[in-house]
């Protein structure tokens, strides 16, 4: 079990199969039943609250959970509304403090749209995939093109390489700083009529080489 703060208020906790075991769940039951009726949340919490200061007592919870075809699963929760006093546990959680959102992304989709709504979000994102070793920007696409729309940016990824193992990769950054949209040919023809072209086939390359400077 990894866990990575992101801000005050979210952290990341990625999960593979043998924390699934050591909790009796699996990735079937996470993603079918009621996570707060599992106690892998509550271990989550507390190994939170120890190794990275994630204090949720009395705040409201929004656990997001995200299954991707490594086996990886990755939490990210975030707290708002604490109050002061209030204790949290696994026997007096108020089950409506909880909200759970479960994404599982098509990752079988050859091309994506990332929407990202400010180009300090996109540099965020470029930030992400560059600090990842791991993952090798040339086998994933060599086709990714970046817009300006409407005061918004849209990245458009095309020909992905769906055996390629860093696909997970991408998918656990893209959702934290952009929003996975819907492709089609229609809103990719509208953007290239009227939108503003800032890269085009080699948006990668273009913005991780700053990081290199």
């Amino acid at each position: 079990m990894k866990i990575e703060k992101l801000t005050e208020n979210k952290i990341r906790i990625i999960v593979n199969d043998e924390d699934l075991d050591n909790a009796n769940t699996d990735l079937h039951s996470i993603m079918t039943k009621a996570i707060s009726a599992q106690g892998i949340v509550y271990e989550m919490l507390e190994k939170a609250k120890k190794e990275v200061g994630f204090y949720t007592d009395g705040c409201k919870l929004l656990i997001e959970a995200s299954s991707f075809i490594d086996g990886v699963l990755v939490f990210t929760i975030t707290k708002f509304s604490c109050d002061d006093g209030s204790k949290i546990n696994e026997h007096s959680l108020p089950k409506k403090r909880l909200t759970i959102k479960r994404k599982l992304p098509n990752v079988s989709n050859k091309q994506l749209i990332y929407r990202f709504d400010s180009f300090d979000d996109f540099c965020e994102f470029c930030n992400g995939i560059y600090m990842n070793k791991l993952f090798d920007v040339n086998r994933f696409s060599k086709n990714v093109s970046l817009y300006l729309y409407n005061d918004t940016y849209y990245l458009i990824v095309k020909n992905i390489d769906i055996d390629y193992n860093g696909v997970s990769i991408f998918y656990l950054i893209g959702s934290e700083f952009g929003k996975l949209l819907f492709y089609s040919e229609t809103f990719e023809n509208k953007l290239i009529e009227h939108g503003k072209v800032l890269a085009k086939k080699n948006a990668f390359k273009v913005w991780l080489n700053f990081f290199d400077n």
